[in-house]
């Protein structure tokens, strides 16, 4: 398979990367900025953005795959930043797909495409997308997976085959290079920042980084015109869902730091985060709200999700489990130094967000 990665110095996108090279694919990474490790490591590197129409096709030239992972994850931000990136961003991967002659294209979407404001509790794919969202991450996402299955079927510019597409949804992913929640969570557990929002007995579904880039290669590799997957999208996760309170805890306790005792209701939070949201659009510049309604309803609620059509469309399968996922996860965060709660290098982070 000759390969494209969008966004494949991230944290999804670089395990999917090195995935593909060390079972022999030829594999690009496209990002933004330089990375030295990837390239150290053998792998062709691009440096552009997918809001560069013409920098996208040219990556996408004699490409079988595209894998697109990039995009703007983020809990609060200028609404056109994050259409221009995971909107337009996507409009211009599906038209360099059908114009290069790309057969094959995986998008990475968001379990939050069908978060509302209200608890899903072992929903599949028929869940409808909501009438609104409480940010513009999700809004967006969706617009972008509409766009990506819509284009399933696509006729190839200059070809007699068509685009074949899916979009999966992988669930608050987690593991050894993350550079979003948990080294956030420690940072603030730390400092004494940290507050449980709800009762803490909220379900929700979490995916192990090995697990959720080998779900893309599972799909890529079962995707065909003629396929189940082609044209839908899959919930991808551990397939437990995990008291998300306690696990949090567990994983502080596993580094030595000081449980979250200290907690506020579901409705305190998500007024005060609706109050900080109204307050943060006056303020100019981009400062981030330490609390939105997004978060309150992500960090109270359960969501978690059914698997079973991953598993029988395209074969998935959890490799790695939650526990040997802990224990390694726990091992990189003690010789990273992110047990003391240094700041992530990298990406745009979701504050306190559960989101995958």
């Amino acid at each position: 398979m000759r390969a494209l990665v969008t966004g494949g110095g991230g944290f999804i996108g670089s395990r999917i990367v090195r995935m593909l090279h060390e079972r022999g694919d030829e594999v690009t990474a496209l990002g933004r900025r330089d990375y030295p490790e990837l390239t150290a490591a053998g792998i062709h590197t691009v440096q552009a953005d997918i809001r560069d129409a013409g920098a996208v096709r040219n990556a996408c030239a004699g490409v079988d795959c595209v894998f697109h992972t990039a995009a703007i994850a983020a809990i609060w931000g200028p609404a056109a930043r994050f259409r221009e990136i995971n909107v337009d961003g996507t409009q211009n991967v599906i038209d360099a797909c059908a114009a290069c002659g790309v057969q094959r294209l995986v998008f990475t979407s968001t379990p939050s495409v069908v978060f509302g404001d209200e608890e899903l509790c072992g929903v599949d794919e028929s869940q409808p997308y909501p009438s609104r969202y409480l940010a513009h991450y999700p809004a967006t996402k969706a617009e972008a997976e509409r766009r990506v299955l819509a284009a399933n079927g696509t006729r190839i510019v200059g070809g007699t085959g068509v685009l074949s597409a899916v979009a999966l949804r992988p669930h608050l992913v987690w593991g050894p290079g993350d550079p979003h929640l948990i080294p956030r969570v420690i940072d603030r557990a730390r400092r004494g920042r940290l507050k449980r929002v709800g009762t803490g007995e909220n379900l929700v579904d979490i995916t192990y980084i090995d697990n959720a880039a080998a779900a893309h290669l599972m799909a890529a590799d079962a995707l065909a015109p003629d396929s189940p997957c082609a044209g839908r999208a899959y919930f991808i996760s551990q397939g437990e869902p995990v008291r998300l309170w306690p696990w949090l805890n567990e994983i502080l306790a596993a580094i030595g730091v000081r449980p979250v005792e200290r907690s506020m209701a579901y409705g305190t939070a998500r007024r005060i985060g609706g109050w900080l949201e109204m307050l943060y659009r006056l303020i100019p510049g981009e400062a981030e709200p330490p609390m939105t309604r997004f978060v309150a309803a992500q960090l109270a609620t359960s969501h978690y999700f059914d698997i079973s059509g991953a598993r029988r469309d395209f074969g998935y399968q959890v490799g790695i489990s939650t526990a040997d996922g802990f224990t390694r996860l726990i091992d990189w965060l003690k010789a990273d130094g992110r047990e003391n709660g240094s700041a992530p290098r990298t990406g745009f982070v979701k504050a306190s967000s559960v989101d995958g």
